[in-house]
Order: structure tokens, then sequence, then C-alpha cells
């Protein structure tokens, strides 16, 4: 897994993305505002100077991380490529579905699509898409770039290997997954 789509560019969102591009990923933050898009980068370049104030990162690292971010307006091709899809709208049933259908329409039936949801059922979600074996929760916890902790919510249809991708990718984050049950 090298390219990652985040959707939604607000505060989890933008620290999703951050701390996927701070690991080295390529990754298409999406918004339907160029606005929010700005914002967003803004709030990730903001972070970023505090780490590098603090030395846990160098200067040289600030810039790589936000050299691996590119923003889309276009949902099509912002996901268009990438191995993962993490949706972080609103929290708003309507909207998630809409997403996920838009995703379901324009993705590769390999793409793993995950949600940052924590009140929406996953197996609900996944049912708006054609593969819904492919759909994840992933819920990351607010600061995502500080704290460690990630639930991965596996709908009712979701692989064990889509479920254990996303564990080890996790991982690989520096975050330390859960696997929960979607209630």
């Amino acid at each position: 897994m090298k390219n990652i789509a985040v959707i939604g560019a607000g505060t989890m969102g933008n620290g999703i993305a951050h701390t996927f591009a701070q690991s080295g990923f390529t990754v298409k933050l999406i918004d339907i505002s160029e606005k929010s898009l700005e914002k967003g980068i803004a709030t990730i370049a903001a972070n970023l100077d505090r780490m590098v104030a603090k030395g846990t990162i160098t200067e040289e690292d600030k810039h790589k991380t936000i050299g691996n971010i590119i923003t889309y307006t276009d949902i099509k091709d912002g996901v268009t490529g990438c191995d993962l899809v993490v949706e972080a709208a609103t929290e708003n049933l309507t909207l998630k579905l809409n997403i996920f259908k838009q995703l379901s329409d324009v993705c590769d039936h390999n793409t793993i699509l995950a949600t940052n949801t924590s009140s929406i059922s996953i197996t609900q979600i996944a049912a708006s898409v054609v593969h819904p074996e492919r759909v994840i929760g992933m819920h990351f916890m607010n600061p995502v770039p500080i704290m460690k902790l990630v639930e991965i919510i596996r709908g009712y249809n979701t692989t064990n290997e889509v479920t254990k991708t996303i564990m080890d990718l996790s991982v690989k984050l520096g975050k330390t997954p859960t696997e929960v049950n979607d209630y």
C-alpha cells in the first residue's frame, strides 16, 4: 500500500492525512471546498511546526510530509490509483452513504474503503457499495498524529484479508490497532 486518499479536510481528515504523509505514504486529501483544503494543509503545517520546535522531527521531515500530500476537490480524480480510501466526512449517514456510493462507482474493486465513523454501522455503509467485503472502519482518535489507538471495525461482510491489511497498516503508522465489533 502506497497511495492513500482521505476524504474530508477537517479536524479528523487533516490529522489522518498528516499521519499517513509523515509515515511516507502519498496522500490525496479530498474535500469539496478549496478553502477547507487550504485550512487543512495550514493546520498540518502548524502541527508540524510544533513538532519541529519540540525537536521530534526535523525541518526536512516537515517538508517531506507536506510534499507527500496532494489536494483535490473531485472525488474521482482524488481516488484514482489509490489502494485505500479513508472517509472522514461529517457524521451524517446520508452524506456518508452518498460518498461510499460514489467510491463504489469510481474505485477499483480491490481498493479498500475505510470510514473513520464512530457512530454509524460499518455494515450499513458497506451495503451501499459493490464488494462490501472491502469496507472497514478505521476509527482514529483525536488528535490523530499523537493518539496511538485506532479502532478497527469489521462489517459483517469484511474479509479477514482486509482486516489483517488494515491492522498491519495501523502498526506501520505507529498506532495500536484494536479490533472491535460493529454494533
